[in-house]
């Protein structure tokens, strides 16, 4: 009998809807129907729960309400000013709106995706293929990876580590060593293959295990059954944890019983033990009983094996009549092994300031134990399991949630929960499954990871992203280049505000010191076409940083521009404004102001186009990380260039945008004025760096 509220995975007496049965018969009474059944209760999660939207949509959208509101009360400004200053309604009106269009950066959304896709486009050669564009962007965001075991942090591919016979482990390979494998490969359903160098195995993991340290050790199944013909069976079954096969032997018989340690030993009456046989007694069973305790706490799945030989067969062959007076030979301990470099995976998430947590449907020692090998549970962090969670209060739980790493016997509603508590604490969850149970938490998650290979099709649907390879060491790839895509839309959306600000500033200011309009709209509608498109998709293809892991996770509470952005790109849009305008002034007081006009337009195109290199990094300098090495940036630098010079030198080009040809000196003058951010932003950077000394991060993600 059941005690109530028990996990769902101890729950030995339901049958579930959906549920395959693979052999047996049974009765059941039908106890739900419809959305009461736990796969009712899973599917009415996924339509209640609603993906939420991604940090960089919620920061862009709250952008660029602002950015247009502030840009049309500017340009409204600049029309009421050049009529108050009586230049033509209608040369004023063409301007404010071309000043409008060149400000908002209508641009900015097609960009973003652009570089989305070209994230999307890198993931899918690492084995994550994106469902959902923006995932790429959550993902480089996340602060916590949800992640299941079996599969994903493990192989899901049992291996034989331990084998033990009443005394302990057994070091070395003895006549036991290889009778506990001799017995525990005969008594086995797996199927060999044999091909002409290897041989391939094919069955439940357990008896895959056994059979493969079976064959390492030169004992082979289908050898042995020549000399022990197979003739009997009774199957393995949850009720009794135990499975018999039946062999012959010249005339003789061999009995060989296989199962649950403490199932077993109830039906031994003698024991195995440096070759010979002794009479089974309490002490004895005390040994062999701490024994498997001490290999099971070390998440190690234990299988005992016992044999007895027999003259003759019983005339009924039955539990009762074979599995009785066995004599117990050993105990096999196994284990579902790390993935390679999941270990140094779980540390890198850790240096990335990204916190790691196991949530199993295991036994909560058995997750402890793989989490602490793997570096997921440490000294000081907290496991429960699904039915302690029912018991603790919500707000209590939210508020220790950090402090928990692993999560064992764990329910589909535990799941959505578990996540929730994460959210609540201003974290970005990304969240791991392959079942239909998963499906919930995966589309509750910031971002959901579905299996490719052994996930379903519910929880591949209800995903943000699969793994094609369902490994755990892809999500943090697929981190990486979240995190590298996300700085690179950063630097895009830093260049165009930057550049737009400038062109405010241009037409803001130089009405403002009662100059005559330093740009038409169409000067402005260029550059906005020209000269902001072709860098900003430049920026997006920038290499990633080498401190990329070692830098905290965005913060989703922060905005986009937190940490001094703004005063950056007000920084140089001022000084990109000011310069244009150095350029327009020397131009009208010097010739005219059809060529002051002309050098501003060639100016401002040629200063937007150089700082673009500006912005690669924040820290270093750009001969340090290489000026060529973006060669996009260089392309598109070069293509902005020939273009723009085009504009001014083709005559009937030159007549539609109102521009003159310049001459040598005016080129050498807008020439020096538009390499000048480079040569100022070099030198902040430098005296920063003398001042500051140069930014380092630590094993933690820490700028020191």
């Amino acid at each position: 009998m059941l005690k109530l509220n028990v996990a769902l995975g101890d729950t030995l007496n339901m049958v579930f809807s959906t549920t395959t049965i693979v052999s047996g018969r049974g009765e059941a009474i039908v106890t739900n129907i419809g959305m009461d059944t736990k796969v009712g209760k899973i599917a009415k999660m996924i339509i209640e729960n609603d993906a939420p939207s991604t940090p960089l949509q919620k920061k862009l959208s709250d952008v660029g309400k602002k950015l247009g509101t502030v840009c049309l009360i500017i340009c409204l400004c600049i029309f009421v000013i050049g009529i108050i200053k009586n230049i033509p309604f209608t040369q004023m009106f063409m301007t404010s709106v071309g000043l409008a269009v060149a400000a908002i950066p209508e641009g900015l959304p097609a960009i973003v995706t652009i570089l989305l896709s070209i994230g999307v486009t890198h993931m899918a050669k690492k084995n994550a293929i994106i469902r959902k564009l923006p995932a790429v962007e959550t993902l480089g965001c996340s602060s916590v990876i949800c992640s299941d075991k079996t599969g994903t942090l493990t192989q899901n591919k049992m291996e034989v580590v331990k084998i033990c016979d009443v005394n302990g482990e057994i070091t070395n390979i003895s006549k036991t060593y290889n009778f506990v494998l001799e017995l525990g490969s005969m008594c086995n359903d797996t199927t060999l293959s044999y091909n002409k160098k290897s041989i391939s195995t094919n069955g439940e993991p357990t008896e895959v295990a056994i059979i493969n340290i079976a064959l390492k050790n030169n004992i082979n199944k289908d050898t042995l059954y020549k000399s022990y013909e197979r003739i009997n069976e009774i199957s393995f079954d949850s009720t009794r944890k135990l499975m018999t096969t039946i062999h012959k032997n010249n005339g003789k018989y061999r009995i060989i019983t296989k199962g649950a340690p403490d199932a077993l030993i109830k039906r031994c009456n003698k024991y195995l033990t440096n070759g010979s046989i002794k009479n089974l007694d309490t002490e004895t069973i005390k040994n062999i009983t701490n024994i498997n305790e001490d290999m099971a706490n070390n998440a190690l799945r234990v299988l005992a094996v016992a044999y007895l030989d027999v003259s003759s067969l019983p005339s009924k062959i039955d539990t009762s009549t074979i599995e009785n007076n066995l004599v117990f030979v050993g105990l096999i301990g196994m284990i579902d092994p790390p993935r390679v470099g999941v270990k140094e995976a779980v540390l890198e998430c850790k240096r990335a300031g990204i916190k790691t947590v196991m949530i199993t449907g295991d036994h909560i020692l058995t997750a402890k134990k793989i989490a602490k090998n793997i570096g997921i549970f440490s000294d000081g962090d907290l496991a429960i399991t699904g039915k302690e969670l029912d018991n603790i209060n919500s707000k209590t739980f939210e508020k220790e949630i950090m402090k928990y790493s692993v999560f064992g016997r764990v329910s589909p509603e535990h799941k959505v929960k578990i996540v929730n508590a994460f959210k609540k604490t201003g974290a970005i969850v990304a969240m791991t499954g392959d079942g239909v149970n998963d499906a919930p938490a995966l589309k509750n998650a910031d971002i959901g990871v579905a299996m490719g290979l052994n996930g379903t099709d519910v929880a591949k649907n209800a995903s943000d992203m699969v793994l094609t390879d369902d490994n755990f060491v892809t999500i943090v790839e697929a981190v990486k280049e979240g995190r590298h895509i996300y700085d690179n839309i950063k630097k895009a959306v830093h260049f165009l505000l930057a550049t737009n600000i400038g062109e405010i500033v241009t037409i803001f200011v130089g009405l403002l010191l009662g100059l005559d309009t330093p740009l038409l709209a169409i000067h402005l509608l260029w550059i906005n076409l020209v000269t902001d498109s072709l860098p900003a998709i430049g920026l997006g293809m920038e290499q990633a940083d080498k401190n990329i892991m070692l830098k905290r996770p965005n913060n989703s509470k922060k905005g986009l521009f937190a940490g001094g952005l703004w005063r950056k790109i007000f920084f140089e849009g001022t000084m990109i404004g000011l310069l244009t305008l150095l350029s327009f002034n020397i131009g009208n007081n010097l010739y005219n102001l059809e060529v002051g006009r002309t050098m501003a337009f060639v100016s401002l195109s040629t200063l937007e186009l150089i700082h673009s290199f500006n912005i690669r990094s924040d820290d270093s300098s750009i001969f340090e990380i290489g000026l060529f090495k973006n060669k996009f940036l260089i392309l598109a630098f070069i293509l902005g260039l020939v273009l723009q010079i085009g504009v001014v030198t083709i005559p009937s080009i030159a007549k539609i945008f109102d521009v003159v040809k310049l001459d040598l000196i005016q080129w050498i003058i807008t020439a020096i004025i538009s390499i000048s951010p480079l040569v100022i932003i070099e030198t902040k950077k430098k005296i920063r760096e003398l001042l500051f000394g140069k930014r380092v991060y630590n094993i933690y993600g820490k700028a020191a």
